[in-house]
């Protein structure tokens, strides 16, 4: 390792210094990161899991959302439906805008 006299240096080589002295640093500290990184899977694969799995709680690839149910489904297309929460559908505001009740659209409503 170099040996630096510090008090000899000027404003300019100092600062130079410091540059390399935080890119080092920052290095390190990423080489350290994708060993342990490594390390890790390499666990997780031996028990034959994914890292993910692990992390996740679940299989990678295989996450499905689980949303909340449905509470109003589109009759002219069942493929449309809507929990009641959050932003309306657009088909939900057209059809509100065109007269429909909104009611009409209700999964659990009695025929």
């Amino acid at each position: 390792m170099a040996d630096y006299d510090l008090d000899k240096m000027d404003l300019d080589e100092l600062k130079k210094l410091q540059k390399a002295v935080n890119k080092a640093v920052d290095d390190f500290h990423e080489r350290k990161r994708r060993e342990a990184l490594a390390a890790a899977e390499k666990a997780a694969a031996e028990l034959g899991f994914s890292l993910g799995e692990l992390t996740s709680g679940q299989k990678t690839g295989k996450q499905t959302k689980t949303g909340l149910p449905t509470k109003y489904r589109n009759s002219e297309n069942p493929a449309q439906s809507w929990s009641g929460r959050g932003r309306r559908p657009q088909w939900v505001v057209d059809a509100i805008e065109n007269g429909v009740d909104l009611e009409e659209f209700r999964v659990d409503r009695a025929a």
